[in-house]
């Protein structure tokens, strides 16, 4: 029996450890958390934290295991390529992983290789990111601040004022949500924003899907919901493609699956990041399969086996998510669930806060309450389907 390694052990690697295991694969899954619930799943758990590179190799060849990957979380991503490289297994190259996981080296590399990208700064102290402000002003667009090595729209600010004392608030925002300390200062595109799910075997990319998105808009731009197909238009959405597929062989995404971000600027199709994993929110791992019937996360799988993965189309469908927010407070009560799940066409409801936990404020993917997936035969259908399920859910707060 073949033993293939996952990376992390948390709701959003279940989906991974339940395909391998249906896949008749023995599977390790590694987190440092020792109660994470991915474990129960596992043949086998390691308690180290994924990024923990050296004790993760370690654990690798002790193991001897014939494959590893990691599921819509970026750090590990770099853990990933270093198990791959000292058991020569198939994966994404120890210097692509840190370009695909650094934003400053991604675009420094997209810029290499001619791939459209907004206009950026990097900035490692207060000073230099003053100066990248003003710069970025000066070519007269707005700025938007994010940290170099973060996702989940963690520490992202588009700027609303340039006083300095707005400004420095701005910079130890990023900065503290920045592991390495870096922050980069980019031109806001104006534009649709998009998603590219793709699966990458020996060097050729395939997209798979384009997925609109929604969020909550300036300054912290949270993801609230995704649907599937895109609606654009067919060459834009051809443009889209080809731009994600350049972005990936310039960052070296070689093997593997990834998420490429896009803005629909009036320049064209821009790239604003890259991840080198397969799409958090549940994009990959339900919309995909629900919109395609192309299952992404059996694909990882047999990529990180060095097999062929499916990538052709099975049907054409649509699907939606919708995330739930409440208003701040000590949630008291969750109700009407049922209700909702009985609307046709509800897939799945699940909560990320339950009774007794705070609702904050949405600075981040963290903050959300819930979500709500539903597929019908267009988009516009599967998003009224999502929005009717919210309606029938009741969330109370205590101040």
């Amino acid at each position: 029996m073949k033993k293939i390694m996952i990376l992390g052990a948390s709701p959003l690697q279940i989906p991974g450890i339940k395909q391998a295991k249906s896949m008749g694969l023995y599977v390790v899954a590694v987190d440092m958390n020792p109660d994470a619930e991915g474990f129960q799943y596992a043949d086998e758990k390691v308690v180290i934290s994924t990024i923990d590179i050296p004790n993760v190799v370690e654990a690798a060849k002790r193991l001897k295991i014939d494959g590893v990957l990691t599921l819509c979380t970026d750090l590990p991503v770099r853990t990933v390529a270093a198990v791959a490289k000292a058991l020569n297994l198939p994966a994404i190259s120890v210097e692509n992983a840190y370009r695909a996981t650094d934003k400053i080296l991604m675009r420094e590399a997209l810029k290499e290789n001619g791939v459209p990208i907004p206009c950026y700064f990097q900035a490692s102290n207060e000073e230099e990111f003053m100066k990248a402000v003003r710069e970025i002003r000066k070519l007269g667009y707005r700025c938007i601040v994010k940290p170099a090595d973060n996702s989940g729209s963690r520490g992202v600010n588009l700027l609303s004022g340039y006083d300095e004392d707005y400004l420095k608030k701005a910079y130890l925002y990023s900065r503290e949500n920045s592991r390495s300390g870096n922050v980069i200062v980019e031109e806001y595109m104006e534009g649709v924003e998009v998603c590219v799910e793709t699966l990458c075997v020996d060097g050729v990319c395939y997209p798979i899907q384009i997925t609109d998105k929604l969020t909550t808009g300036a300054p912290y731009f949270v993801e609230m919901g995704h649907s599937q197909p895109s609606k654009l238009p067919a060459a834009v959405q051809e443009e889209i493609k080809r731009v994600a597929v350049a972005a990936n062989l310039a960052v070296g995404n070689f093997n593997g699956s990834s998420c490429t971000e896009i803005k629909v600027t009036k320049d064209g199709a821009k790239v604003v990041e890259l991840g080198a994993r397969l799409a958090g929110d549940y994009m990959t791992t339900d919309l995909v399969p629900l919109s395609t019937g192309v299952n992404m996360v059996e694909g990882i799988v047999k990529i990180a086996l060095g097999e062929k993965p499916e990538y052709e189309h099975k049907y054409h469908k649509a699907s939606a998510i919708r995330f739930l927010k409440s208003e701040q407070g000590s949630i008291t009560s969750i109700t009407g669930v049922e209700r909702a799940k009985e609307i046709p066409g509800v897939i799945r409801i699940g909560f990320d806060r339950k009774v007794g936990d705070e609702a904050v404020e949405i600075k981040s993917s963290l903050d959300r309450v819930g979500y709500v997936i539903a597929q019908a035969d267009t988009p516009d259908e599967a998003v009224k389907i999502c929005e009717e399920a919210m309606k029938k859910i009741s969330i109370k707060v205590k101040r």
